[in-house]
């Protein structure tokens, strides 16, 4: 349990770094970040897609599963050049991704918020409110109110920037105390065995 929660702190930790430098390159460096992330994400595709079609190429025997790597590889590819040539459509995709993770993280520290309650700490509220101060700021960028506005990237970027510094907060927090949840979920289970070797002796 311990080696699970110290996994999750450094990748949490790890992810809140990066979505703090995209907010703030989102803030100063609007078009370019976003041209770049596009040429990235582009680059990418077609890699995938002209190594799928090479693999078709380099097998001998042809089946319907080297069928559908020539069209898998063809589509991708085709879709790794749309986006390098609008790289500016893909800006419309970064809130929703980010969006989502950041739910997904926000949920993940809710419930080690409750293990908190559980242990009678004191810090479960504030660990709460932050989970549900970023679960809002996800939620945002999810359904981007703010579409067709000129400061659009702006705004995201310091959305992702508010949840960036509430998540490293948060991740503290669960880390300092994680020693503390490890044991409390030790003496639950000790407990319980307790009672369960009672019952069995009374039967």
């Amino acid at each position: 349990m311990e080696k699970v929660l110290k996994a999750f702190y450094k990748s949490s930790l790890i992810t809140s770094f990066i979505l703090l430098v995209l907010g703030i390159l989102l803030i100063f460096e609007s078009e370019a970040t976003i041209i770049s992330i596009s040429y990235i994400i582009g680059g990418c595709l077609i890699a995938a897609g002209l190594t799928a079609i090479i693999n078709f190429f380099r097998t001998k025997m042809k089946d319907s599963f080297s069928e559908l790597n020539i069209v898998y590889g063809v589509v991708t590819a085709t879709a790794g050049l749309l986006i390098i040539m609008n790289p500016q459509v893909i800006g419309s995709f970064i809130p929703i991704v980010i969006g989502i993770g950041i739910i997904i993280n926000s949920a993940m520290k809710l419930q080690y918020a409750f293990e908190l309650k559980n242990i009678h700490n004191k810090m479960w509220k504030t660990t709460m409110l932050i989970s549900i101060i970023s679960t809002l700021c996800g939620i945002i960028l999810l359904f981007n109110p703010f579409a067709g506005a000129v400061i659009l990237t702006k705004i995201i970027g310091g959305f992702i920037i508010t949840y960036a510094i509430l998540d490293i907060f948060s991740t503290y927090t669960i880390k300092k105390n994680v020693v503390t949840i490890k044991k409390t979920l030790e003496n639950e289970v000790l407990e319980a065995e307790v009672v369960e070797e009672k019952q069995k002796k009374r039967k």
